[in-house]
């Protein structure tokens, strides 16, 4: 059923994704044709799990909260299907075992030669900022010998901000950076002080290519202060702990990127051709409306926490790893 429903879910509601919201993607020709690599993600929005892997050739899986698995009546049955459908990986949030057994299949996934998709920072920034990486990526990386792949969504926060169930009509764009091999640390997956060399490391390319102001606290801990500032009807200041760049590297010259003429272009060109391929080769009437509405109600596939969004919480895959801090 998984490869199926995604394949019929890019063909309609993909296509009312990028019919209205024309997203643009640069860097594409950094994803490999095949063979496993980890795609590590910025958060900045619920859409970022619908828009990065619509604008890829491949199938991407991210993970997402074991609740949307075990919701209940007709709409806790249809989002689970969904997410099931797409190839979502649920995640327990309680961490221990749970969280070691999603991140397992991850593994297995990364094994199989697939993408998958992980936001390090754990949960969805909480104002726009890149924050601290957890070091599960690293030791995905490590573990499974697949290359990083650093990704910037850009403006799906202005589309969809926090709290907002419904994106506004605003343009998406995704850039994907150069893969980045990490097989010089093989067999130190146990070292977190190499976890931790690795995570900046990625989430320094992250930086560069979103044109984020970088704050090295977690994001679940700076949401944690915001909802007790706001508990407490006290104001909290928006520059927690230390902003500069990942690894107190220099802070480089960043800007939030901006789609050229020819690159917007050629993205509409390539949606064109590809939704030509797909419409050929599904099979004769698998689509017959690709019309309708988009809605997406509550939280969406978020995944926060572990390798991709809030799923795992503060102690899941996405935390300081197996060894310990």
């Amino acid at each position: 059923m998984g490869p199926v429903f995604y394949t019929f879910a890019k063909l309609t509601l993909g296509n009312v994704l990028k019919l209205f919201y024309q997203p643009w993607i640069r860097g594409e020709e950094n994803v490999p044709d095949e063979g496993a690599a980890i795609m590590a993600s910025n958060h900045l929005a619920v859409i970022d799990s619908f828009f990065l892997p619509l604008m890829l050739r491949r199938e991407l899986a991210f993970m997402g909260k074991s609740e949307y698995f075990t919701g209940k009546g007709l709409k806790g049955k249809l989002t689970a299907a969904f997410f099931r459908g797409v190839g979502t990986i649920p995640v327990d949030r309680s961490g221990g075992k749970a969280s070691e057994a999603a991140l397992n299949t991850g593994l297995r996934r990364l094994g199989e030669g697939k993408l998958f998709g992980i936001y390090p920072e754990g949960t969805r920034s909480p104002d726009g900022r890149l924050y601290r990486g957890k070091t599960g990526v690293a030791r995905l990386a490590l573990e499974s010998g697949a290359p990083v792949i650093p990704v910037a969504m850009i403006g799906t926060n202005v589309a969809q901000p926090i709290g907002r169930a419904i994106p506004r009509l605003h343009r998406i764009g995704v850039v994907v950076g150069e893969p980045l091999d990490f097989s010089r640390y093989q067999g130190m997956e146990n070292d977190r002080f190499v976890l931790r060399s690795i995570t900046d490391e990625i989430m320094y390319e992250i930086m560069r290519l979103s044109g984020q102001e970088y704050v090295d606290v977690y994001a679940a801990s700076m949401k944690q202060k915001l909802a007790d500032a706001k508990k407490s009807e006290a104001g909290l200041e928006l520059t927690p702990g230390r902003v500069g760049a990942p690894g107190g590297r220099p802070v480089p010259e960043v800007v939030v990127p901006e789609p050229t003429e020819e690159e917007l272009r050629e993205g509409r060109a390539r949606v064109a051709e590809r939704e030509a391929a797909e419409a050929e080769a599904a099979p004769e009437g698998e689509v017959e409306d690709q019309g309708g509405a988009v809605v997406v109600e509550g939280e969406g596939p978020e995944a926060d926490g572990a390798p991709g969004g809030e799923a795992s919480g503060e102690e899941g895959p996405g935390t300081e790893g197996r060894a310990t801090a």
